[in-house]
């Protein structure tokens, strides 16, 4: 199977057609996706100002696999120094991580839960600026804010039939989980399919997102948040 450098190789590739080129960055998507791949996609489409029509800027494919590519390096990087960490600890006797590492984190605890379903609500963070803000949390940094985020706004609470949970106002990561003491994911009352934000139908035709879709944004998207027990999850 064929890896991340070759598929950000065919990106780069100006002889590919610009589906094929595209693809390609989906694929770059499928090896490493730190928001999540429908998220993260989400992401670069805004950040490298990634068009409707691919003609009128080719580039800004070469913008998106560049940021993917950075965030990635700084996370292997990070990863080999944990991998390493944790075979000393091993050969010491301990067994159990003394952390777990962002990258490794339970589905359920993993914020990727609600970007999963709404690929609007990932953190506004640039891809390297998020892994490095992971990574120093991770050394034991005390960062203000969200842990995902950075945002210092007061959090939303969100009822979840058995209490309420205080999820972030930026990114909607759960900050205060329910105290019922299950574990409660996050979901949209209306879905944006797969196939809608592929096409990029939230970007115009230059490059910027549509101020009319997909309805409401920021805040008041994660207040319309509906609550899902987790059956994984902590009990």
């Amino acid at each position: 199977m064929t890896g991340f450098p070759t598929h950000r190789a065919r990106v780069h590739d100006t002889s590919l057609p610009l589906h094929r080129r595209h693809s390609a960055l989906r694929t770059c998507l499928t090896r490493f996706a730190p928001y999540g791949l429908r998220s993260t996609y989400h992401h670069l489409t805004v950040s490298a100002r990634m068009p409707r029509h691919l003609e009128t800027d080719p580039d800004s494919l070469l913008r998106a696999v560049e940021e993917l590519h950075e965030a990635r390096e700084l996370w292997r990087a990070r990863a080999e120094e944990y991998a390493a960490r944790r075979r000393a600890e091993k050969r010491a006797g301990r067994r159990k991580p003394s952390e777990t590492a962002w990258w490794d984190r339970p589905r359920w605890e993993s914020p990727h839960a609600t970007w999963r379903h709404d690929p609007f609500l990932h953190p506004k963070l640039s891809l390297p600026d998020y892994v490095r803000r992971q990574n120093a949390l991770l050394d034991g940094a005390e960062l203000p804010g969200c842990p995902a985020c950075g945002e210092e706004g007061p959090p939303v609470p969100v009822p979840t039939g058995h209490g309420l949970a205080e999820l972030c106002r930026s990114c909607a990561q759960v900050l205060t989980p329910c105290p019922c003491g299950r574990w409660h994911g996050f979901e949209p009352d209306l879905r944006v399919g797969w196939s809608r934000t592929w096409r990029r139908e939230h970007m115009s035709g230059t490059g910027e997102p549509d101020p009319h879709w997909p309805g409401a944004r920021g805040t008041a998207r994660v207040e319309r948040l509906a609550a899902y027990h987790v059956a994984h999850g902590p009990y």
